[in-house]
This record gives structure tokens, C-alpha cells and sequence, in this order.
């Protein structure tokens, strides 16, 4: 039987990197100091330059990102039942860091030409216990910073960017992460800056980043004794050698950032032509999109009827690197349906039973393709191969 040849004929790997990221862990290894914070002067080094990367005072690192979310959190001061205000399309722990920290998420829906949080449906979600807003800048797009600023200074609330797939992206010429009271950011080995594992907050509050940096490290204080431990914290802390595999990651962050948004606009005005494929609106405020992933929306109408998932399959048959994406909204997850809280001081009244978020659950069920970040280095002629195996999957049915 033949075998069909593949419209997408390149391997796209990921993450990139040479003797520079070999050398420098080599170095800490035979250095003999492997720790933080004993030794830890190259996790502080890079924990200023990506600040500096991103325009803020503060960058204080952690094991992940899930773990930095929390830290900004119980840093910005929630009690228990408190209201955390986030996306149901995310990775789960935007919000069950939420329930980490003793408090309730509350689902709101998208923008359906975006897929990112809704200020209308943020600030139509507000209640006397809602204290903080964490908006989720999806595939590396930014919210929209300005209507989410405006609604957070007028009812009093604390902004956490969940950045963890927007590193190097801006919005009005400002890297995201900076433009709330704190940016959370993921080095998960998927992300477009990767340790393997990892995570970061970065801030310009003095009380903010004296507090995360405390939690992080076991409640201590900066100029405190060694077994004097001021706060509930942990040991949160990164090593050495992740420290200097992200320096070096970050060298090459900003080019691959261009070439991720040069290949994105290329990519739009190929796909806006073929009928029952819409790239996601950006906005003319987007000044720099990081594609950790290039997200468009299906019409199954003028692909014969094919599912998103038969779709997909199709697709990634013909070689581009692209994924489904989320099942379901976050709230229907059984964390959240089965109100699966353990010892969290959740109340007893809280259902997500009766959540609808409409925008989310056609996202998830129908409308929704991923391209993945690392596919987005590609050439044009990869952007233009990627549009000619939609093609053919249209072709075909």
C-alpha cells in the first residue's frame, strides 16, 4: 500500500540549544555549588536580568509556574472564601492555585475573537468578596491590559498576569508580566523560555516582592537569621544550574520572539484566506506576539462536516504540529464538579454545577486549533506549507 506524502516535510525540535547551555551547567557541576540560596549568585543574576528583560523592579524565581502564581496570591494579601476572578480556557492551575491560596475561583467567559478573558464578563462578575483578577494572556496574546487596569482601579483589586506563555510578548510597547501589580511566568520545558521546570514573578511593589521572596524561601526575611522564619513559606527556590540554562535561553529569547510574531502575521493573511479558517483578532495594541501558540478558528461547515478532532488527526497526518487543545472549560473539570477540595477552606455553597461559560465550551468542543510555539520558528515556507495542508485537508473531504 503507498504511503501518502506529507505536505509538512520538516521536524520542528525544540528546545534550541548548544555548547553555550552545555558549558554553563558544566560549570556550575564542576564548581561543586549547586544550591540556592547558599550559593546562589547566578539564580540572583538571572533573576535581574530577566526583570530588567521585562521592565520591572523585582524578579523573584521559584520551582514553577504554579507555584509563582500562588506566591503572588498570598502575597497580594486573600483570606479564605475571598473571590479570584479567572478564564475557564487556561491550564488548570490558574485556578487551583486559587483554591491553594483558600480561595473560590470565579469562571467568566471569553472574548470570542480572542479567547482571552472578557472585561465585560469580568466586571460583571465583581462582588463585595472578589479581591484579584488574574488574566491570562493565551498563547502568548495579551488581554486587554487597559479595560482590566481601569476595572481593577476602580473596584479596588489586585491584577496577577498569568504570563506563563507570553515571555518577550508586549502590549503598547510593554512586556506583559509588567503591567499588573505581578506577572507570573512559566519555564516549563513546552514554554518559549524553558529550564525544563521552573517559574518567576516579577513586580515594582516594594511589599509585594518582599513577600513572594520571603514565601519562597522557607519565610525568611532579607537580613534575617539563618532559622528566624517570619512567614508560612517553603522551599520554593530554584538551582543554579536551571539558573544559567535560563540565562543562557534568555540570550536568545528576544530574536525568537520576532521571528515567532513575523511568522504569525505571515501566517494569518494565509489562513484568512481559506473559507472556514478565522486566525484570532489582534488588536492593533499587540505590539509584539510570542505564538507559544498560533491559535485559529475552525468551521466544520466547510470542511464536509469533519469534526474538530477528525480535523486535527487530518492535519497532523499531513505533518503540522498542532493539538485540539483543552476537552472542556476548567469548571467542568472533576476538581470542580465533584467539589474535590480536601482541606482547602472552600464554602460549602460553592457549585460549579451551573457554570456556562458559551464563548469557552465552543472553543473546547468545536472551534479551536493549535499550532505549537516551536513550529512558529519555522521559515515562510513552513508558515505557507502549514496553509497548503489545511488545504488539502479541505480538498479531501
Amino acid at each position: 500500500m503507498e504511503i501518502a506524502e506529507k505536505t509538512v516535510k520538516k521536524t520542528f525540535s525544540w528546545p534550541i540549544f548548544d555548547e553555550t547551555e552545555v558549558e554553563a551547567v558544566a560549570q556550575v557541576v564542576r564548581s561543586g555549588k549547586w544550591g540556592n540560596p547558599d550559593c546562589g549568585d547566578l539564580v540572583e543574576a538571572f533573576e535581574k536580568e530577566f526583570a530588567a528583560y521585562c521592565g520591572s523592579k523585582y524578579a523573584v524565581s521559584c520551582v514553577n509556574g504554579s507555584v509563582s502564581l500562588r506566591l503572588a496570591l498570598i502575597a497580594c494579601g486573600v483570606k479564605p472564601g475571598d473571590e479570584v476572578i479567572v478564564p475557564p480556557y487556561t491550564f488548570i492551575a490558574t485556578a487551583s492555585t486559587v483554591i491553594e491560596a483558600n480561595c473560590v475561583p470565579v469562571f467568566v467567559d471569553l472574548d470570542p475573537d480572542t479567547y482571552n478573558i472578557s472585561p465585560q464578563a469580568i466586571e460583571a462578575a465583581i462582588t463585595p468578596r472578589t479581591k484579584v483578577i488574574i488574566p491570562v494572556h493565551f498563547g502568548g496574546q495579551s488581554c486587554d491590559m487597559d479595560a482590566i487596569m481601569d476595572i481593577a482601579k476602580r473596584h479596588n483589586l489586585r491584577v496577577i498576569e498569568d504570563a506563563a506563555h507570553a515571555h518577550g510578548a508586549e502590549y503598547k510597547g510593554k512586556k506583559l508580566g509588567s503591567i499588573g501589580d505581578v506577572g507570573s511566568f512559566s519555564f516549563q520545558s513546552s514554554k518559549n523560555l524553558t529550564a525544563g521546570e521552573g517559574g518567576i514573578v516579577v513586580t515594582d511593589d516594594d511589599e509585594l516582592y518582599a513577600m513572594m521572596n520571603s514565601l519562597r524561601n522557607v519565610g525568611r526575611i532579607e537580613g534575617g537569621q539563618w532559622y528566624d522564619h517570619y512567614n508560612p513559606g517553603c522551599n520554593y527556590r530554584i538551582t543554579q544550574m536551571q539558573a544559567v540554562l535560563l540565562s543562557a535561553q534568555l540570550k536568545r529569547l528576544e530574536a525568537q520572539t520576532l521571528t515567532r510574531n513575523e511568522n504569525g502575521l505571515y501566517l494569518n493573511q494565509l489562513l484568512e484566506q481559506i473559507d472556514g479558517i478565522t486566525p484570532l483578532k489582534r488588536d492593533s495594541d499587540i505590539t509584539l506576539h510570542c505564538y507559544h501558540i498560533y491559535i485559529f478558528k475552525y468551521d466544520k461547515t466547510y470542511f464536509g462536516g469533519l469534526s474538530k478532532t477528525e480535523f486535527v488527526e487530518r492535519l497532523a497526518a499531513e505533518g503540522v504540529p498542532c493539538f485540539r487543545g483543552y476537552p472542556h472549560p476548567l469548571y467542568k473539570q472533576p476538581l470542580f464538579q465533584n467539589k474535590n477540595f480536601m482541606c482547602y477552606a472552600i464554602p460549602d455553597d460553592v457549585d460549579y454545577t451551573q457554570v456556562e461559560c458559551p464563548v469557552a465550551e465552543r472553543a473546547c468542543s468545536d472551534e479551536a486549533v493549535w499550532i505549537l510555539q516551536h513550529a512558529m520558528l519555522g521559515t515562510k515556507e513552513d508558515m505557507e506549507s502549514f496553509a497548503e495542508a489545511i488545504k488539502k485537508v479541505q480538498r479531501e473531504v
